[in-house]
């Protein structure tokens, strides 16, 4: 089983660059955050096509999240309560695999903060508080949760290194809060399975980020220990954070893991 995340950074402006992606790595399940699309135009038949059914918590022009799968699943939440107008950050969904096996998986695209003078920045950490909540709140053996967290863990997971301490993405209260969430009985499969290696998932723009390798490892996907035992490879997939057939790819570049369930 395949399950992977993925901050699109705009569904439609990408979804030839999706559809090349879906056909050659197979995922299984795939949490998609930055749809900046709305429900009601989201390409349910295109997906439907590649074998996909499709979840959505959509939003015109901004933010947006959607969960595709190739199995049977069913939504269990949209939002966060008290944070809608924080923009659709949460999707919730409960698979059935063709062995019978069941879980919730869940993708979130986390507030950036913009700078820690700004508003969103105390906004990031409520929003950060009300996850926890329903977290705790909704609490399942089996669940995956996928997406963008706009934080950076540690040193090793941003191209400045110490140097970042104290800016957005690396505070000390950025980083609190997400290890409050982890501490929930999650685990980051990536940091797990190579608790040494320094990688990353997204890169700038500008400036030639990509190529000079000064990018940030802030998409994730944490699991429950039945998941993380079921775990036999986790990627981030460089390869798709490329230009293909003129083609221009996310900001982000794919993560998945394959599991034995």
């Amino acid at each position: 089983m395949r399950l992977a995340t993925w901050n699109v950074n705009g569904l439609r402006a990408r979804l030839d660059y999706i559809d090349l992606w879906l056909q050659d790595r197979q995922p299984d399940i795939v949490g998609l955050q930055e749809l900046k699309t709305p429900d009601d135009v989201f390409p349910h038949e295109h997906f439907e096509a590649l074998g996909y059914q499709a979840l959505v918590h959509g939003q015109k022009s901004w933010n947006g999240v959607a969960i595709l799968a190739k199995h049977p699943m069913t939504l269990k939440q949209q939002g966060l309560q008290d944070q809608e107008d924080f923009g659709a950050r949460l999707i919730t969904a409960e698979v059935t695999t063709p062995e019978g096996t069941v879980f919730d998986f869940t993708t979130v695209y986390c507030p950036n903060g913009k700078t820690l003078e700004h508003a969103d920045f105390g906004r990031k950490l409520e929003w950060y508080k009300s996850l926890n909540a329903y977290w705790q709140q909704n609490a399942v053996a089996k669940h995956l949760i996928c997406g963008d967290f706009n934080i950076v863990p540690e040193a090793i997971d941003g191209w400045r290194g110490e140097k970042g301490e104290g800016t957005i993405f690396y505070t000390k209260e950025e980083r609190q809060h997400l290890q409050d969430f982890v501490d929930l009985g999650l685990t980051d499969l990536f940091r797990n399975r190579y608790p040494d290696r320094q990688e990353f998932s997204w890169w700038d723009y500008r400036g030639g980020a990509f190529h000079r390798k000064h990018g940030l490892r802030i998409d994730f996907l944490l699991a429950t220990q039945p998941l993380v035992d079921a775990t036999t490879e986790v990627i981030i997939d460089r390869d798709y954070r490329r230009k293909i057939e003129d083609l221009t790819a996310s900001d982000h570049a794919p993560v998945f893991a394959d599991l034995n369930i």
